[in-house]
C-alpha cells in the first residue's frame, strides 16, 4: 500500500516566501513613516529682533497656536528639519499679523515659508521688528 503525503512543498515554499515579503514590506514601510514623522516638529523657535532697542528674543512656538510678541501676533503652521545631516535645513510656515495696522485689507504682514538658511528668499518685511528661524523640534 502506498502512502499518501499530506503536504505539498510547493504550497508551504509559497507561504513562507509571501510571509516574509509580508514582514519586509511592514517593516519597511513603517520605518519610512517613522523616519517622515521624526523630521516634522511640534515646536519651532524663532528669534525676533527689535530693530529700535536693537535686543534679540528667543520665541518658542507651538505649532497651530498663535503667540502674542509685543504687536505681533505669531503663528506657527508646520516645521520641518531637512533629511540631510551634512547640510541641515529647517522650514516653517509661519504667519504674523500686526495689532497696531488698523487697515482690514492687509491681513497678515508675513503669511509663507521661511528657511534658516536663506531668510531673503521670502524676507520678512517690518519696519520695526525682524524675525528669522532658529529650530524645530
Amino acid at each position: 500500500m502506498l502512502q499518501k503525503k499530506s503536504i505539498n512543498p510547493g504550497k508551504i515554499r509559497f507561504n513562507i516566501l509571501s510571509l516574509i515579503l509580508f514582514f519586509f514590506l511592514f517593516f519597511f514601510l513603517k520605518s519610512n513613516l517613522t523616519f517622515s514623522s521624526e523630521l516634522e516638529g511640534q515646536f519651532t523657535d524663532i528669534k525676533v529682533l527689535d530693530k529700535i532697542s536693537s535686543k534679540n528674543i528667543l520665541v518658542k512656538l507651538t505649532n497651530g497656536q498663535e503667540t502674542k510678541h509685543k504687536d505681533l501676533i505669531i503663528k506657527s503652521m508646520k516645521c520641518k528639519n531637512s533629511e540631510f545631516d551634512d547640510n541641515p535645513e529647517i522650514t516653517a510656515y509661519i504667519q504674523v499679523r500686526d495689532t497696531t495696522n488698523k487697515n482690514k485689507d492687509d491681513v497678515f504682514v508675513f503669511n509663507g515659508w521661511m528657511f534658516s538658511s536663506s531668510p531673503s528668499i521670502a524676507p520678512f518685511d517690518h519696519p520695526v521688528y525682524d524675525i528669522w528661524l532658529v529650530g524645530c523640534y
